[in-house]
């Protein structure tokens, strides 16, 4: 089995790591458990572009469990957790080609060798397999069966391909589950992206102005648990609605550039680039902490700030760079601009990964079922999978909710009783 990974001798702890997650994961092992029985991707050949995560080794552990022949790669340089790799190769016999701090060179040739697998269903975690598939091997597109794609980065990026015709195979967007992005992207973003904050920096959030740039599912969680530890939270946005919807939760809501003036701490959550940019840094406090929880590392203008910036000190704490600019003022960039959550944290809660990853995995079984009818489009996954797993979930959480009664079904069906 060919593989890269840091060090094998450290599956130990990655195999630890992945039991924890698993226990907070109920739903994916009840998908696993009914894979196993049913070997429903029994010779399937998947090829998945993910942070390698405890949680997605527990994604990983189902798809085999199913029959799969899986290979993996990271998703993101910084995200991947080395010894979950290192226990998939060792422990579960999947291969991994995933080393946290890769660079760039090394994270592509990773994407290159999850192609060679020539796989027939991919999973992607902001396209970057898709793209590469799409640009270096539009030939291999007839064997492709679908994708999947989990972020709203990625189905950004898919949409616009499909809207170009330049699509060439069915993609699932996962992303756009309600029991994915509106759990997922809310509190599991939201929360992991302010404990890789606090983590990275060791700072107080209570008493700070924290500006939050998008208000999409990610930037409304981060809001909301800024706004429970304590900070007085800014939102900027481009989109008038939801720059309304954050004034009614009760944010101040203003342009970036009035924004840089005030705040202690920048978290940009849009999917777009260059969010922070040069007339920015100009103006911020001295000591502004800057980090970003999209998927690309596109969202600062880090070149704009190398411009300004007199000085740059690397690595003034772990994860941590600090630039100085020409009146003195310090800026401090987290993680290079990388996703803060998987760079300086674990990334989302188990069990909030539980539903995504549930949802994820039963739509690969849903693409190979549906393969005759599907076409080269971005689809959204279909219902039935929703609400199976929004039902278990709950049941995990020992709540049980009302039942409509045959007389509330035909009132809802009816057209004929008013006032």
């Amino acid at each position: 089995m060919e593989y890269d990974v840091k060090d094998l001798s450290l599956a130990a702890g990655g195999t630890r790591r992945i039991e924890w997650a698993d226990r907070d994961m109920p739903v994916l092992a009840l998908v696993r458990e009914r894979f196993e029985k049913e070997k429903l991707l029994d010779g399937v050949r998947m090829s998945a572009c993910l942070h390698i995560t405890a949680e997605t080794a527990n994604l990983a552990r189902t798809l085999k469990a199913g029959g799969a022949d899986l290979v993996l790669c990271a998703s993101n340089p910084l995200s991947t957790q080395d010894d979950v790799a290192a226990s998939l190769v060792k422990d579960f016999e999947i291969p991994v080609f995933a080393v946290r701090a890769e660079d760039r060179d090394t994270y592509y040739s990773h994407i290159e060798a999850a192609i060679a697998h020539r796989p027939t269903i991919t999973m992607d975690d902001g396209a970057d397999l898709v793209n590469v598939l799409h640009k270096d091997y539009p030939e291999r597109a007839g064997e492709i069966t679908a994708s999947m794609e989990e972020t709203t980065t990625g189905v950004i990026r898919l949409r616009a391909m499909e809207a170009a015709g330049a699509l060439l195979f069915p993609v699932m967007a996962v992303n756009d589950a309600a029991t994915k992005h509106l759990f997922d992207n809310r509190y599991g973003t939201g929360q992991s992206t302010m404990d890789g904050i606090i983590r990275a920096t060791d700072a107080l959030v209570a008493g700070k102005k924290i500006v939050v740039a998008g208000y999409g599912w990610c930037g409304r969680g981060v809001a909301s648990r800024a706004k429970g530890l304590g900070a007085s939270v800014i939102v900027t946005e481009v989109d008038p609605l939801r720059a309304l919807e954050a004034a009614m939760d009760g944010f101040q809501v203003m342009e970036m550039q009035e924004a840089a003036r005030v705040g202690g701490i920048f978290v940009t959550v849009t999917g777009d680039i260059n969010v922070i940019r040069e007339e920015h840094f100009r103006v911020m406090l001295d000591g502004a902490v800057v980090c970003n929880s999209g998927h690309f590392n596109v969202e600062i203008d880090l070149g704009a700030l190398e411009g300004l910036a007199a000085k740059k000190n690397p690595g003034v704490k772990d994860l941590v760079d600090e630039y100085i600019l020409d009146d003195g003022r310090r800026i401090y960039v987290l993680a290079e601009g990388r996703l803060i959550n998987l760079s300086a944290a674990h990334g989302h809660p188990a069990s909030v990964m539980d539903m995504s990853f549930a949802t994820q995995a039963l739509t690969s079984e849903y693409v190979l079922k549906s393969a005759s009818s599907l076409r080269p489009r971005v689809y959204d996954v279909p219902t039935s999978i929703e609400e199976w797993v929004s039902s278990l979930k709950l049941q995990s959480m020992g709540i049980s909710i009302d039942t409509l009664t045959d007389e509330q079904k035909k009132y809802l069906s009816s057209f004929d009783i008013g006032t």
